[in-house]
């Protein structure tokens, strides 16, 4: 969320900002329920300091046995009228706060402004594997038995697939891989529910823009909403919602393994066959909780390591700097590494670093406190796909194919396979 004092400050700067984006925002009209807002409680609050008066009136009459029925009447008045502000105070506020609610994140300076077509690479990594006539991800899983998508739909329905044998080992490989590398570089290893209660949604941005692309759950016997997790980022942000960090603890530095869960599914285009888009699918990511001076060290490092991972599995890939309208709305800036998929001719995203700076923190009320008795601070808060495997998985078969139709396993994942090459 952003901050409302910033928008009273700077109302042409958040106005140009949110341009950018192309978003559609009302500023005047959030200025104006602002404005109201305030004068009311400030009126309010007059007429509560009239009523203390009044009270101490009505007991002075007491003590003398002075009449006070003109005075107990003044009080019953300004009671219904402070009554009536605050239910309008109350109105008021929920307007104020779903209006906030409803607005992006300010893109950072260097984010161009637009949609995805002026997104900006920044780096290549590799070169373009020379296949003279390359097979797809889909018949080279098919032919080498590592996913079955016929009796996938037949579990789940469309958008769902099922590893085997190899597949599912490889699939395997690639997430013990990501977790050793991550624990190696000091992140601590968190394993979140599947299920969120709704507060988790809204604090970190999704709700309640992007309410209806999750799967929600309810029960019976509870009132209390849930939904699958769409990715951990949502689960890790959460877990110091409502707290007051230390100083001395930043960053911190977390990441997770979880299926994400989503509603949107693969259509029947090319470039979305076999597991490039599903309703299920896995994904490691990191996170980091900063100081405002930490975060841009914190994203270069994050991105980094998104790009040496790939790099480590051998593959060609590029990172963008995507445009400020096709940077998610609660981020500030976002880098994609995008690997490149022979069959297709185009790059697909595998990791998202992203720096929301204090927008997920002002919604989830993280700070932090940099001496024991200063004046708490919001957190800055990074997350990034360590990776996620949906699309990595395809690149690998389809980069690392050979004539013969067999695949060569990277280095890190062969001790897991117990091979070097996946064969028919």
């Amino acid at each position: 969320m952003l901050d409302i004092d910033l928008i009273r400050k700077e109302p042409d700067r958040v106005r140009s900002a949110l341009a950018k984006r192309e978003a559609e925002a009302d500023i005047d009209e959030i200025l104006a329920i602002d404005q109201k807002r305030r004068k009311l409680q400030s009126e309010a609050d007059e007429k509560r300091a009239s009523r203390n008066q009044i009270a101490k009136r009505i007991g002075e009459a007491k003590r003398t046995g002075a009449d006070t029925a003109s005075i107990q009447a003044e009080a019953t008045t300004l009671r219904d009228e402070i009554a009536a502000m605050e239910v309008e105070l109350g109105g008021l506020d929920t307007e104020l706060h779903d209006r906030m609610a409803a607005l992006p994140n300010l893109p950072d300076d260097r984010v161009p402004a637009g949609g995805k077509e002026n997104n900006r690479v920044v780096r290549t990594w590799g070169e373009k594997p020379a296949l003279a006539e390359p097979k797809d991800h889909v018949a080279l899983a098919t032919s080498l038995r590592l996913i079955d998508y016929e009796r996938g739909t037949k579990l789940g329905g469309n958008g769902f697939w099922l590893y085997t044998g190899k597949g599912a080992q490889m699939e395997w490989a690639l997430l013990d891989f990501f977790c050793r590398e991550h624990v190696k570089d000091g992140y601590t290893f968190l394993l979140p529910p599947h299920l969120l209660i709704e507060e988790c949604g809204y604090a970190a941005g999704q709700f309640p823009k992007f309410v209806d692309d999750v799967f929600h759950v309810s029960e019976r016997s509870s009132d209390r909403k849930h939904f699958l997790l769409p990715t951990s980022e949502t689960a890790i942000l959460n877990v110091y919602r409502d707290e007051i960090l230390a100083g001395e603890t930043l960053p911190i530095k977390s990441f997770a393994y979880s299926p994400c869960y989503r509603r949107e599914g693969g259509s029947h285009r090319t470039e979305e066959r076999g597991t490039i888009r599903g309703h299920q699918f896995n994904k490691v990511e990191m996170f980091q909780f900063t100081t405002p001076e930490q975060g841009e060290q914190a994203l270069e490092e994050l991105v980094g390591k998104a790009e040496r991972l790939v790099q480590q599995l051998g593959l060609h890939h590029r990172t963008s700097l995507l445009a400020a309208a096709d940077t998610s709305a609660s981020m500030s800036i976002t880098y994609d590494v995008e690997v490149w998929m022979p069959s297709l001719g185009i790059y697909k995203e595998v990791s998202s670093i992203s720096l929301a700076k204090d927008y997920q923190a002002r919604r989830a009320k993280i700070r932090f406190r940099r001496e024991p008795k200063a004046k708490p601070e919001l957190v800055h808060t990074l997350n990034a796909s360590g990776l996620a495997t949906s699309r990595l998985f395809p690149a690998l078969l389809e980069q690392h194919q050979r004539p013969d139709g067999s695949v060569s396993v990277p280095e890190p994942l062969r001790a897991w396979l117990g091979t070097d090459t996946l064969r028919a």
